[in-house]
């Protein structure tokens, strides 16, 4: 047998020159990696590995995600420098908060960017100008009363909530975009200053810009921020078009973001 080292002609490529995004995504979540896909532009790549979650989606069940966080993001392209890393749950976030996952997530990953879907919406709110919303969710009554709280204490008042009732994550992405958006108009109070959609794993995307030109007021998804808050912490300057004015309007360059989180 002979054996030979092979030439290499050209400089090694660099993949996802723009950026690289770990996601630390739900083990039931079915739609996270296909939203993902679609809403980055193609030089930036997401990484996904899973945290094992529990059904009924409750709050307590939510909490018991947290010690598997560190050991998840730990296997994300070990070695590798990752851009930003995302806890892909807006509920668990709610849950165990946003202090602690960024810092199980640093025990890992000590200097790399966190963010998650509240951290994301908030600052999206912030964008907008937004004190007043309306929150659509799939979960259940006693989930969304926690959500509702979570955001109160932040500052922003809730003028309604509704949720589809869903217990069981992945059922949630089973949903039809469409349903989603009917809901989300009946949901919408006409005070609200925009409508927020939660959950990493419902199929929002598709139709946040109809949703939109019904409502004629910001639609923000958890997808959507996560994207949106993750490129603008990579300082990725340019507009994405097809899910919303947060993207299509609201990505800046380095310099006019820094000057606006001031």
């Amino acid at each position: 047998m002979k054996s030979a080292t092979a030439t290499l002609h050209f400089e090694l490529e660099k993949l996802a020159p723009a950026g690289r995004v770990g996601v630390i995504a739900l083990a039931t979540d079915f739609n996270i990696e296909r939203d993902l896909n679609a809403l980055y532009p193609s030089d930036v790549q997401s990484f996904t590995s899973r945290v094992r979650n529990y059904n009924p989606l409750t709050i307590e069940n939510l909490r018991k995600m947290e010690p598997s966080i560190a050991v998840c993001a730990d296997t994300i392209l070990p070695g590798t420098e990752l851009d930003v890393m995302i806890y892909a749950c807006t509920s668990g976030t709610v849950a165990i908060g946003s202090e602690r996952i960024t810092q199980l997530i640093h025990l890992s990953c000590p200097k790399v960017a966190v963010t998650n879907p509240v951290t994301a919406a908030l600052a999206a709110f912030s964008k907008f100008q937004a004190k007043r919303i309306s929150v659509l969710t799939p979960y259940t009554e006693v989930v969304n009363q926690d959500v509702a709280a979570f955001f109160e204490s932040q500052g922003i008042e809730v003028l309604s909530i509704a949720g589809f009732g869903f217990e069981d994550d992945t059922a949630m992405t089973f949903i039809s975009p469409m349903d989603i958006k009917h809901a989300a108009i009946e949901a919408c109070d006409p005070e609200a200053d925009l409508l927020f959609i939660s959950c990493t794993a419902l199929r929002t995307s598709a139709v946040i810009e109809s949703i939109e030109a019904e409502l004629d007021k910001p639609v923000v998804s958890s997808n959507q921020v996560l994207v949106w808050h993750s490129l603008q912490l990579m300082n990725y300057p340019s507009a994405i078009k097809g899910f919303g004015a947060l993207l299509e309007h609201y990505l800046e360059t380095p310099d006019n973001f820094l000057r606006s989180s001031l």
